[in-house]
């Protein structure tokens, strides 16, 4: 059985090791002891203080496997990005440019720089460890974050949004970046990528101010513009199915897309019901999967497990779901379909 819990200094080697796992672009699991480190006990401070209002808190997950005692993946959420350290963005803007002496009508796309101070609530991080990609293992890992959110409401923004891991290749190389960024910060894409964690100043230094015309660049720079890469076509799929959708804004480095949805449309948030364990069973449960989380903080816990809804009373769940979750009877808890209702 897996459960998703707030990340704590033991896991760092765990951490370590699933690091070394990624694929470029994966900007905020770098494979350097020291940041990842700095992102635990920053996630630390930001479940100890659950502010009475988003001001860029971090909260860092993992997912562990109970049987190996080990964390097996990740996923994260920004309570507000913005702040002190600007959050960067391409938005692209379409013009309509026509000639009626030569008979050209064109709809031309220019790469406007965003630098949002005060943005909305972000959510990354996500990685799953291969042998851990089975059964419902990645889409628990990425919704249980929304059973965080939808408890505790008040600390996130309206709105929340995910950078998507754009198309590079398995040298670490991004044609976006070639054509555009690497002209102008002289350093190749993984050098860049990783200088984000420890100081964006360099993108506000060096960033051109002006529009960049799409169609000035390479071809097969403007052909990456908006697209994923091909394993992160499943976590965006999942984020569609949520209700998010893309922005018109693009990341600075490899122009992979940015989606958002409002914070109270998100499929997991809306359907989620703050429910209590009405009984402990001993024998199995027959029916769908359900996320559920106790409602603590520091504490937190998050399954996948069937239940049993007992109108007006609560849900039944089985002994070993209440020990993952830390539960017992009269116990407060959250719970959602893990996936969204057939249509009929």
């Amino acid at each position: 059985m897996v459960i998703i819990r707030p990340v704590h200094p033991d896991d760092i080697d765990a951490l370590m090791d699933l690091a070394s796992q990624t694929s470029f672009g994966l900007t905020t699991l770098p494979h350097d002891r020291p940041l990842l480190k700095r992102r635990i006990k920053e996630s630390q401070r930001g479940f100890a203080r659950m502010a009475d209002k988003p001001g860029g808190e971090t909260y860092l997950f993992v997912m562990e496997d109970l049987e190996k005692k080990k964390a097996v993946g990740t996923a994260g959420i920004v309570s507000k990005v913005g702040g002190f350290e600007p959050f960067y963005s391409y938005r692209i803007v379409s013009t309509l440019a026509e000639s009626k002496m030569l008979k050209v009508r064109k709809e031309i796309g220019a790469l406007h720089l965003v630098e949002e101070h005060n943005g909305p609530s972000e959510i990354g991080s996500l990685f799953l460890a291969p042998e851990a990609r089975k059964g419902a293992n990645g889409r628990l890992l990425s919704l249980s974050r929304f059973l965080f959110i939808a408890d505790h409401r008040e600390f996130f923004d309206p709105v929340v949004l995910a950078e998507m891991r754009g198309v590079i290749d398995e040298k670490g190389g991004s044609v976006f970046w070639d054509a555009l960024g690497r002209h102008f910060f002289e350093i190749d894409f993984p050098k860049a990528d990783s200088l984000v964690m420890k100081d964006k100043q360099f993108i506000a230094d060096l960033m051109p101010k002006h529009p960049i015309y799409i169609p000035l660049l390479p071809k097969v720079a403007q052909d990456v513009i908006g697209r994923v890469h091909s394993e992160t076509v499943p976590a965006i799929k999942l984020l569609e199915s949520e209700g998010f959708a893309f922005t018109g804004m693009v990341d600075i480095f490899e122009a992979g897309p940015i989606v958002s949805c409002a914070t109270d449309e998100i499929r997991t948030v809306r359907e989620s019901q703050a429910s209590v364990v009405h009984k402990v069973a001993s024998k199995d449960i027959d029916s769908d999967l359900y996320i559920i989380s106790n409602t603590y903080s520091q504490g937190f816990r998050a399954t996948a497990a069937p239940i049993s809804i007992v109108p007006g009373k609560g849900i039944e769940i089985n002994r070993e779901t209440a020990l993952a979750l830390d539960v017992q009877k009269g116990d407060a808890v959250r719970i959602a379909p893990l996936r969204a209702p057939r249509s009929a």
